[in-house]
């Protein structure tokens, strides 16, 4: 009779209860006259595998899946990693040691435990999914033979293959796939699939964190042919009689300078009652059809992803740059958004209508920035001159939407973003601040209105929709924002229930005050995450119960989504015809899109990263004035002019003992020196390291120093 070894393991354990059994103990207890050893530990692993026990720090226990919670890996770093719930959306974190080796993507059983931080702790005790292969890092020399350190799953050098025959050398950035999983990162088994040259180049490092994420420029082939066939200008006067006529409007774009996927153009006219806003969006639905090729890629990629000097675009450049583009003296067709608003700022009324539309000019902010201040150049005034006495109107209505913003209470974050100088070479030579300009608000504010307009289009119309929503703070969120209040001594009462405009009158008493970089953050950490959802949750940050995108469906698909379902009902389908069609894809569009979004985010602040770290290694050695942006345990964070952040660690600031409160100030006791976030510091450039786009600073003694 053969021994049942899982059952006796079983019972061991179910008799223990929560208190763990050593390897020992449960050995000892299936020892019988026939043990076979090796088929006790083979069962042992299985049963670990299948996720029935865990192997914890005092021995093994049973798992309870009901008690357990079902997570997705969202992210991870060398010694740590975090996990989403699935039905909370709440994140957790876990130690390197307490993931079992799972990867991003992968969908985990995960046990709560005792938390040593701000954040649920956790430890992974099933995989439930394997959903991830790739991984990049770097080729290093070990003793002789090359390995690669991944960049985020494991601080230890992994051996592998080369089925490929790639020729690899010490300091290259590679991808590669694993093909055999360990319990540990550093147990994984792989093989190098690509190799992107230098590791000290910032666009190597950047197309390698691309194909880790799935993101490509290169289309499948039946999507560029189809997107050829569609393109078809000639069709466009067919469509002509069939759609609202605007070409006789002073209509124009106002885009950046470089831009060439341009989705949105606008018109204001004076009414009896106040305003008409247009704003016309290209028509992207009319040639991206349900389930096209052209759809399903679009659909898997969800946006646009742009970095340094590229964009790796949702949809082909025959759209994106061509028959979709609104390029000015061309007629293009459109989705038009018509507002009407009274002198106030109110919308009085609203339609949507596909229309055909001639753009005037394509307009550049910086140099509409300048017609609005007053200089009206030669040449601004002859390349402006259809449009330019729709300027002032246009700012009239531009200032009032903007005060009605402000007076309804929403919060006025300040965020700092770049820009990259990229040379011929695909060499980051300049990092700037990026500057917004008067023009660049009056444009987001009218596509706030028509976004508006959209939602409510949705809601009134009881149409499947995809909203952009934004949900008030939770409550661990205002207890903690509660918290730091306290601790600042700011004197401000929250109650239970968190405004937008609480949030915004933080803001207000402490601007231009010490702990205004300090609250700036605290306020936006508060705050949850923008999404995609088919209810209409509202947004708490712009104070407005209903919101959809509607203005980029070029770049981004839930506004292709919307369009799509607009359209229908605008043709003449009915509501409940609509929610019968459309009901399944806007919940898979609501879902992949806020993934898509995600994944866009985390890869353009990863090459960004890159591209600085590229840029400031020419400055190792120089010093520059900069000013602490955050305090941990272990240094400062210094933020340059220029936008470059750098860790200035405590091993580089002297010897002593160092306290913070993680969140103001970073004391050295031994010595008596003080940092406080928002003090300017003199620091000096140490290292840059292009491939993980870490910049690292020392504390500058030098009395004449650079500014960036």
């Amino acid at each position: 009779m053969k021994t049942d070894y899982r059952k006796m393991i079983y019972e061991k354990l179910k008799r223990s209860g929560k208190k763990p059994v050593t390897f020992k103990e449960l050995t000892k207890a299936c020892r019988n006259k026939k043990f076979d050893f090796d088929k006790f530990v083979r069962t042992v692993d299985k049963m670990k595998a299948k996720g029935e026990i865990v192997e914890g720090k005092y021995g093994f226990t049973l798992v309870d899946l009901r008690k357990l919670k079902k997570c997705e890996v969202t992210r991870l770093h060398k010694s740590f990693g975090f996990v989403k719930n699935l039905d909370t959306g709440e994140e957790i974190f876990i130690p390197g040691k307490r993931l079992m080796g799972a990867m991003p993507k992968d969908i985990v059983y995960v046990r709560l435990t005792e938390s040593m931080g701000e954040s649920p702790e956790g430890e992974v005790v099933k995989i439930a999914e394997e959903n991830f292969t790739k991984f990049n890092g770097e080729i290093v020399n070990e003793f002789g033979e090359l390995k690669i350190v991944p960049d985020m799953l494991s601080k230890y050098a992994l051996s592998f293959d080369n089925p490929f025959g790639l020729e690899l050398h010490e300091g290259d950035k590679a991808v590669a796939e694993i093909t055999k999983r360990g319990e540990r990162h550093s147990e994984h088994k792989c093989a190098v699939v690509s190799n992107y040259g230098s590791s000290m180049k910032a666009s190597a490092c950047a197309m390698s964190v691309l194909e880790v994420n799935g993101l490509t420029p290169a289309f499948p082939p039946e999507v560029i042919y189809e997107a050829k066939q569609v393109s078809d200008y000639g069709r466009i006067a067919e469509e002509i009689p069939r759609r609202l006529d605007l070409r006789g409007k002073p209509i124009f774009t106002i885009d950046g300078a470089d831009t060439k996927d341009i989705d949105d153009a606008i018109s204001v006219e004076r009414t009896e009652n106040g305003y008409l806003l247009g704003v016309h969006i290209a028509d992207v639905s009319h040639y991206v059809t349900p389930k096209s090729a052209l759809d399903n890629e679009a659909f898997r990629r969800g946006t646009s992803v742009y970095y340094a000097n590229r964009v790796i675009p949702m949809l082909p450049k025959e759209l994106s740059n061509g028959i979709c583009s609104l390029n000015p003296n061309e007629d293009r067709l459109a989705f038009s958004c018509l507002c009407n608003f009274d002198k106030s700022g109110n919308i009085i009324d609203y339609k949507f209508a596909k229309t055909v539309i001639r753009s005037r000019v394509k307009g550049v902010y910086s140099e509409i920035n300048d017609l609005l201040e007053g200089y009206n150049s030669k040449e601004n005034c002859e390349k402006y001159a259809e449009v330019i006495d729709c300027l002032p109107l246009m700012k009239e209505l531009a200032d009032i939407l903007g005060a009605k913003k402000l007076s309804r209470g929403a919060p006025q974050l300040e965020t700092s973003e770049s820009k990259l100088v990229i040379s011929p070479e695909d060499i980051c030579v300049d990092v700037l601040p990026r500057t917004r300009g008067r023009s660049e608000e009056m444009i987001e504010d009218f596509m706030l209105a028509a976004n508006e307009c959209a939602a409510r289009f949705g809601l009134e119309n009881e149409l499947p929709f995809v909203y952009r929503v934004h949900e008030p703070p939770s409550d661990e969120k205002i207890e903690g924002l509660k918290e730091t209040l306290a601790k600042l001594n700011v004197t401000y009462v929250l109650g239970n229930t968190v405004k937008p405009s609480d949030m915004a009158e933080i803001l207000r008493i402490t601007k231009d005050t010490p702990i205004e970089m300090i609250m700036n953050n605290v306020v936006l950490r508060s705050m949850s995450k923008a999404k995609y959802d088919t209810e209409p949750l509202g947004h708490f940050g712009l104070v407005l119960d209903d919101y959809a995108h509607f203005t980029s469906p070029i770049r981004r698909y839930p506004d292709l989504t919307i369009h799509r379902i607009m359209s229908a009902f605008l043709g003449g389908m009915s509501a409940e015809e609509c929610r019968t069609k459309f009901n399944k894809f806007a919940y898979a569009s609501a879902e992949q899109s806020s993934a898509t979004e995600l994944t866009a985010m985390q890869v353009e602040r990863s090459c960004e990263d890159c591209y600085k770290a590229e840029y400031m290694h020419d400055k190792i050695g120089q010093t520059f004035t900069g000013t602490v942006s955050s305090v941990t345990d272990f240094g400062l964070f210094v933020t340059l002019p220029n936008t470059c952040e750098g860790l200035l660690h405590t091993d580089n600031l002297g010897e002593g003992y160092y306290e913070t409160d993680g969140m103001t100030y970073l004391k050295n006791f031994s010595t008596g020196d003080e940092y406080r976030v928002g003090d300017s510091i003199d620091i000096e450039v140490l290292n840059a390291n292009v491939n993980s786009g870490k910049i690292d600073f020392g504390r500058a003694h030098k009395d004449i120093y650079e500014e960036l």
